[in-house]
């Protein structure tokens, strides 16, 4: 079956840290790129952080030296720990495939940074 799925939500204290994971399956994982999208209601989503097949990462600014993003191709899983958390992190978060005409998406992941 060809999907994403994305784990490792909940909510956190304002300063804590949460590992986001997403495992994809039914497809070449390697030749992806990743990325990590956030949404709150009301709002567009938005990227947060994405890593290409070649390992190269970009960031939201927002996020820039509080969250990184990785990829282990033999696991078939990208990763995104979030550190130093605020609430203003507060979405669900969605795992994104995508390789040229190919896009897919996980059901999200709610992240919560309340104290």
């Amino acid at each position: 079956q060809v999907q994403v799925v994305e784990s490792g939500g909940g909510a956190v204290q304002p300063g804590g840290s949460l590992r986001l994971s997403c495992a994809a399956s039914g497809i070449i994982f390697s030749i992806y790129t990743m990325g990590w999208y956030r949404q709150v209601p009301g709002k567009q989503r938005e990227l947060v952080a994405a890593i290409t097949s070649y390992g190269t990462t970009n960031y939201a600014d927002s996020v820039k030296g509080r969250f990184t993003i990785s990829r282990d191709n033999a696991l078939n899983t990208v990763y995104l720990q979030m550190s130093s958390l605020k609430p203003e992190d507060t979405a669900v978060y969605y795992c994104n495939a995508r390789y040229i005409s190919t896009t897919l998406w996980g059901q999200g992941t709610q992240v919560t940074v309340s104290s």
